[in-house]
């Protein structure tokens, strides 16, 4: 019996409509207006814990046009150019700040320069308040120019509604106890609850059994296995 690997690393398309909002709503809709470039703030920092979807906005931003200009996502890894300002970006979006090398840091605090500057936008992600990221002073202070939200994780009944009402769209047919087993025995971020979804579903296809319980349960000890 084939196996299908399980790629966690994979990138996946993000968008804001796929986004989970859960309590995010707020946030969420200034996400919206700082696609459109229409946010009165031009600046704002998301933080919380992994998997809570900060890069998923932040990405999901990236493939915008505000009508001013494209965006560009950053991470802490992008090679020095990506810190630049250039006319043609009117969208900024740094991910991850609190993993900025000392060399980044600078270049990071010359871009939140420029931006102001040029009334552009910038919406930056980290696992924890500004107030105590561990970057630069000066840094540190612009990363709270503008408006500051918590993104939080679903919660496990929000993460059953989100995973069923995805089944359902792609047509499958989920047993009772599936979604429940996998929150227990699996890694609880949606973007990896997802990515199990689609790869169960290859499964079921291959051995041409619905989804239950046991077959999630064959699927999961063979993955361990390779």
């Amino acid at each position: 019996m084939k196996q299908l690997v399980l790629d966690l690393g994979a990138d996946q398309a993000h968008s804001l409509d796929s986004f989970e909002v859960g309590q995010n709503a707020e946030a969420a809709q200034l996400m919206a207006q700082f696609a459109a470039r229409g946010a009165r703030e031009h600046f704002a920092y998301l933080w919380g814990g992994p998997g809570v979807g900060k890069t998923h906005l932040l990405k999901a931003l990236a493939s915008t046009e505000g009508g001013h200009g494209g965006a560009r996502y950053i991470s802490p890894f992008s090679i020095e150019s990506e810190f630049v300002y250039v006319p043609e970006v009117s969208l900024y979006l740094l991910d991850d700040c609190e993993k900025l090398s000392p060399v980044a840091q600078i270049d990071a605090f010359a871009l939140f320069n420029e931006i102001r500057a040029n009334n552009a936008f910038m919406v930056c992600s980290g696992a924890v308040a500004p107030a105590v990221l561990p970057v630069r002073e000066d840094l540190r202070t612009r990363m709270g120019w503008g408006l500051i939200y918590q993104i939080h994780g679903l919660s496990d009944d929000e993460k059953v509604a989100a995973l069923s009402a995805a089944a359902t769209a792609r047509g499958l047919t989920l047993s009772p106890g599936v979604l429940p087993y996998l929150l227990s025995h699996f890694r609880r971020d949606m973007r990896s609850l997802s990515t199990m979804l689609d790869s169960l579903d290859q499964y079921s296809l291959e051995t041409q059994r619905p989804i239950t319980l046991p077959l999630l349960r064959e699927w999961l000890q063979a993955e361990a296995k390779e």
